[in-house]
């Protein structure tokens, strides 16, 4: 015999919450208004059950509801994307609901529902342990970037990520080689995309664009030299029609 454990989230306006999951590719599997309100969805042979906080509980704006593993991550934040452009007319990027974006690599990423229930949608053969700090088998700004990964990547932290480059371009941009800064300014851009900082995206492309790359090397580093304008892109593409 096996246990199933069953995620039970908050429900907020129960028909909202439910509608806002059918649009992701759920099937509504119990909806009861009375004697107390209660639902449940279920899709990819997951479920998620919602109920109203207990009396007199004051409940944080947003809060980790459940871990989701997937055998494909990026497959699953695809599908999920079109849904809620086909709802929305954009990418939710902000606020309630949202989903965090996703780069090439990366293990995880959250979803956000209209009551503030966090899904964090991580692929099953995720790493266990991460070197916050950056990889020890790095140095220098090779290092400060892994850091900056892992805080944008695993943390949603743009900010810790964009301090933590900036400090490391400090220290190390005499030192590290050129395809090394080229990724810190990349990155830095593409935050700055996400944080709507035009100022800041102004300066690091500039900056990129000044490292004098081999053929090679622009090849190799064309998906992080590339991130900000497509990370614009997925910001601001609106559904056909």
């Amino acid at each position: 015999m096996t246990d199933t454990a069953v995620p039970l989230l908050w429900s907020g306006e129960l028909p909202t919450t439910l509608a806002f999951y059918q649009a992701l590719g759920y099937t509504v599997t119990y909806e009861q208004t009375r004697p107390y309100v209660y639902g449940a969805v279920e899709g990819h042979g997951c479920a998620l059950h919602f109920a109203t906080a207990p009396p007199g509980v004051t409940l944080p704006t947003e809060h980790v509801g459940a871990l989701v593993m997937v055998d494909d991550v990026a497959a699953r934040h695809a599908e999920f994307t079109a849904a809620l452009r086909a709802v929305y007319g954009r990418i939710p990027a902000k606020g309630l609901p949202r989903i965090t974006r996703f780069r090439p690599g990366q293990s995880r990423f959250s979803l956000v529902d209209p009551v503030g229930n966090t899904l964090l949608v991580i692929q099953r053969d995720e790493p266990m342990e991460l070197e916050y700090g950056g990889s020890r088998a790095l140095t220098g700004l090779a290092r400060v970037l892994d850091n900056a990964r892992i805080l944008r990547d695993f943390k949603n932290d743009d900010k810790a990520a964009a301090r933590v480059l900036e400090t490391g371009l400090r220290r190390f941009a005499t030192t590290a080689s050129a395809p090394d800064r080229a990724r810190a300014y990349a990155a830095l851009a593409e935050i700055a995309v996400a944080t709507e900082d035009s100022e800041r995206l102004a300066r690091w492309r500039a900056e990129l664009d000044a490292v004098e790359l081999t053929a090679a090397e622009h090849a190799a580093l064309s998906a992080d030299t590339a991130a900000s304008d497509l990370l614009a892109t997925w910001l601001t593409t609106t559904a056909p029609g």
